[in-house]
């Protein structure tokens, strides 16, 4: 039964396409059940790793629902689509999300006011979208692009204390920051989820709820393993994270279509193509790092007693 709790690790889900470049949807459902079935806690659909800036508005809501239909109860499900400019445009895509039936709508911070705008219109376009969406649970999402936008401590205690926000998908990469934002949001029905592998051991500790980040799409069942047992084994936790921090350079090598490699030869059938990158980066060289990759992760899987 799906967990009320917003915690443990979650993909930022990619999306499969077809050869003439449409949405996959039997390879979406196949990936929503890979991910349930390695360990996930919960999926991030229609994010920046699902190319939500270039899906079209009903390819964002079928694929929200397609995902919320695969995952069938099982996990939670929340998804964003946030990518307009315009404000009221930003209410309508996330009031058609919100309807496909996902647990939470996620917004994304640098849509709620851009780079050369300060504090005092953010506040203002968010605080009109909880307005104008009464009712709907909503996330929060520093995505890096087209700008990344971290949120301020005064907003975030706000809404944290008001109940506002149930998830944030923190990118700050910052020790220091995560640490203040324990403090900041403590008591409250804010989930802290850090999208860094190299501090997010340390985040846990400090009172971090997640991990939501790309590697997820690579091995979730390693980070779910390394979430279960921290506590209990600190030592071999280490060992596994250092693992997983050295894996994730992965993340700056041609980056989704190297995770669609890395499905293909898992189990996982999808075509390469993406329409942020180019397959053909995906070189003879990048081929053979996924491969290594993959014995890597089966050598530590059976060590942790993981299904292969």
């Amino acid at each position: 039964m799906k967990d009320t709790v917003y915690k443990g690790c979650w993909p930022t889900m990619i999306t499969p396409f077809t050869s003439d470049n449409k949405i996959d949807y039997p390879a979406v459902e196949a990936l929503t059940r890979w991910y349930i079935d390695r360990g996930a806690d919960g999926i991030f659909a229609v994010c920046q790793s699902s190319e939500m800036f270039f899906l079209s508005e009903e390819e964002k809501t079928d694929l929200a629902k397609a995902v919320v239909e695969a995952a069938d109860g099982a996990i939670k499900v929340i998804a964003s689509g946030h990518t307009a400019d315009d404000h009221a445009k930003q209410i309508d895509q996330l009031g058609k999300i919100a309807e496909k039936g996902v647990d939470a709508v996620v917004l994304v911070s640098n849509r709620l006011a851009k780079e050369h705008e300060g504090e005092d219109l953010f506040r203002k376009n968010i605080e009109d979208i909880f307005a104008q969406l009464p009712g709907v649970t909503f996330g929060m999402y520093e995505c890096p692009y087209p700008y990344l936008r971290l949120l301020d401590d005064e907003f975030l205690r706000w809404a944290a204390t008001e109940d506002k926000l149930v998830f944030l998908k923190d990118v700050s990469c910052s020790l220091e920051i995560q640490r203040r934002r324990v403090e900041l949001v403590k008591g409250t029905n804010l989930a802290l989820f850090n999208a860094n592998t190299a501090t997010v051991l340390d985040s846990w500790l400090m009172g971090y709820h997640g991990y939501n980040g790309v590697m997820a799409n690579f091995h979730i069942d390693l980070y779910a393993w390394l979430f279960e047992h921290y506590k209990e084994d600190p030592v071999l936790a280490r060992e596994v994270m250092d693992h997983l921090t050295v894996w994730a350079v992965a993340e700056a090598r041609s980056y989704p279509v190297n995770a669609k490699y890395h499905r293909n030869l898992t189990g996982v059938p999808m075509t390469l193509v993406t329409r942020t990158k180019d397959p053909s980066l995906l070189n003879e060289n990048g081929r053979h790092e996924i491969a290594s990759l993959i014995r890597l992760e089966g050598q530590l899987r059976a060590r942790l007693g993981l299904a292969p």
